[in-house]
């Protein structure tokens, strides 16, 4: 019996609507799918489970902070952003502002949202590549992001992406303060850092 081993995360190039895209999306909800500004489709697999719980923990840290606050609205990473150069991207953690939100419509709000997200975090699992999730860390400021975090377990380091500035790198940080986009959050890198 023959096998065929296929890269991780598999790139195609297809032509499909934006109707058709969503559609594959929603029949096929054990991968997770993006596509490029060029309609590159990437069809990644579910992460690990150390991928898994670890995004968890950041998600939750978001979410407790939003639930205080109520500025806006968390999403995991299954939750697909049309950007307005046309790339679909799902960042391992997002935010959005609440009159961003507020103001799609109920059934915008059941689609892609079709905004950048004002805050997005990237979690690299052990298949992904470093120089592809920076090159989507880049996107993500060209569509708008405000704030952007690339946390590199592997080498516990994290990658700050602001508009107009320079990635700031810090190695092996404790917290990350959200800035004037997030007032007030801190996410404790403890549990995604430094425990196993």
């Amino acid at each position: 019996m023959n096998t065929v081993a296929l890269p991780s995360p598999l790139e195609l190039t297809v032509d499909l609507t934006d109707e058709q895209f969503f559609h594959l999306c929603q029949q096929n909800s054990d991968f997770q799918f993006e596509r490029t500004a060029t309609g590159t489709l990437i069809i990644m697999p579910p992460t690990g489970g150390n991928t898994s719980r670890h995004n968890v923990k950041i998600t939750t840290q978001l979410d407790l902070w939003n639930s205080e606050t109520d500025l806006g609205e968390v999403f995991d990473s299954n939750g697909g952003f049309k950007l307005p150069n046309g790339a679909e991207r799902a960042p391992d953690a997002a935010w959005l502002q609440r009159d961003r939100w507020d103001a799609l419509a109920p059934e915008a709000q059941e689609r892609f949202v079709s905004l950048c997200p004002d805050f997005v975090i990237e979690l690299p699992s052990p298949s992904d590549s470093l120089e592809k999730t920076q090159a989507k860390m880049q996107e993500y400021l060209e569509n708008g992001a405000r704030l952007g975090w690339l946390l590199d377990r592997r080498n516990q380091r994290v990658e700050i992406y602001r508009p107009g500035r320079a990635v700031e790198v810090l190695v092996a940080p404790k917290t990350l303060p959200g800035e004037d986009v997030l007032p007030g959050f801190v996410l404790d890198l403890g549990p995604i850092f430094y425990r196993a």
